[in-house]
């Protein structure tokens, strides 16, 4: 958690902003982002959604998120973690343009996984996930949550309005207005640094040169082909995968597994509905 001391939470609400722009967020990572090096959308993803965000010197900023109910998107916790960003109030779902298309719906409200913890730069986050429930249901379609990740080698996808420049300036920072993508492959373990990637946590590797989620893609989905080649949800974009300051396209992203937590997401949007 972050100090009561205001200098410090706002160097931290800072830094969170960062990675925001690339899909991972702040203190180890985690806030909001896009996808650097990355290409436009080829398809329609009617789960997608997207989060917009303040924070200290970043007043246009992103979250994503994924549709998985037709009144419920799933997200990372720090992307509503008010020590770190101050989300708008309302959510765009099924749009591949960040300011404009899709339905937009009012937050009713957010509920953060009790075990959330941010990493604070000294590991990864963990249950890095949370609900978000909104006002009415939508007509677009969820995308479903897999029974299980692939094994390490499975083809996947990243999906994110995060920042396409790989910077860690705040005024540097480049968000896209079209949905960006990135073929990815799940990675091992070993991958990522040790304890970054467990059972609740996806080491992920980009499979094509220099790019990965970055600031502004925190929430964000990874997906993979299942069943009739239709996507569903294996990742959730929470940060890094190896510790210390490093260009977010340098190294590996690491993933909440929406399957670990799945009788969580459950169980929440059962007693909240």
């Amino acid at each position: 958690m972050f100090s009561r001391n205001p200098v410090r939470r706002r160097a931290a609400r800072v830094a969170a902003v960062s990675v925001l722009a690339v899909g991972l967020t702040a203190v180890t990572v985690g806030s909001a982002g896009a996808i650097v090096n990355g290409t436009d959308a080829t398809q329609r993803y009617p789960f997608m959604a997207s989060v917009p965000v303040s924070a200290p010197g970043l007043d246009d900023g992103v979250c994503g998120a994924s549709l998985i109910d037709r009144q419920w998107v799933l997200t990372a916790a720090h992307c509503v973690d008010p020590n770190l960003v101050t989300p708008t109030g309302t959510v765009r779902i099924g749009s591949s343009e960040r300011r404009s298309g899709g339905t937009v719906r009012a937050v009713a409200g957010t509920f953060t996984h009790p075990g959330y913890r941010q990493g604070g730069g000294a590991g990864p986050n963990l249950n890095d996930v949370a609900l978000i429930r909104l006002d009415r249901p939508v007509k677009e379609r969820p995308v479903p949550v897999a029974e299980r990740p692939g094994v390490p080698g499975t083809p996947t996808r990243l999906l994110g309005f995060g920042t396409v420049v790989d910077t860690d300036d705040l005024g540097g920072l480049r968000f896209p207005d079209h949905l960006q993508q990135l073929d990815t492959r799940r990675a091992a373990e070993s991958e990522c640094d040790p304890g970054y990637a467990d059972p609740t946590r996806l080491c992920t590797v980009s499979r094509v040169p220099r790019a990965m989620a970055c600031f502004g893609d925190s929430g964000g989905p990874q997906i993979q082909r299942g069943r009739g080649g239709r996507w569903e949800l294996i990742g959730v974009t929470s940060g890094p995968g190896i510790g210390g300051h490093v260009p977010c396209a340098s190294g590996p992203g690491l993933y909440s597994s929406a399957p670990a937590f799945a009788d969580w997401i459950r169980a929440t949007v059962r007693a909240n509905s």
